[in-house]
């Protein structure tokens, strides 16, 4: 049985997302939750909570599932939109700053 959550318009780019990934994809669930815990950035956090929530979805279709009972099948990053600033230098120029934001999607399985 599997289960999937997604997390839009996260505000953090997607290659800092992809730091963290290599961290936990393939693991079991409870070993992948200490992992983010333990992980000190803001993508492991964004991480645990979409892996909250995808569990929560699978508790909802099977109420007997457990944490230990689950694998991280596979989780994907994809870019969301650009949010584009100026910021004004000298000579009365200004230069575009890019604000990158990921979609985030996590699919478990039970074992």
């Amino acid at each position: 049985m599997e289960a999937q959550a997604t997390a839009k318009y996260l505000r953090i780019s997607p290659s800092k997302l992809m730091q963290v990934i290599p961290l936990i994809k393939g693991k079991r669930g409870d070993v992948a939750e200490n992992i983010l815990q333990m992980t000190q950035k803001k993508a492991s956090y964004l991480i645990h909570k979409t892996l909250a929530s995808c569990f929560a979805n699978l508790r909802m279709r099977s109420p007997l599932s457990e944490l230990k009972d689950i694998r991280i099948k596979n989780i994907m990053v994809g870019p969301g939109p650009t949010m584009k600033r100026t910021i004004p230098i000298s000579r009365g120029r200004a230069n575009r700053i890019l604000k990158r934001t990921a979609h985030l999607t996590v699919l478990i399985e039970k074992v």
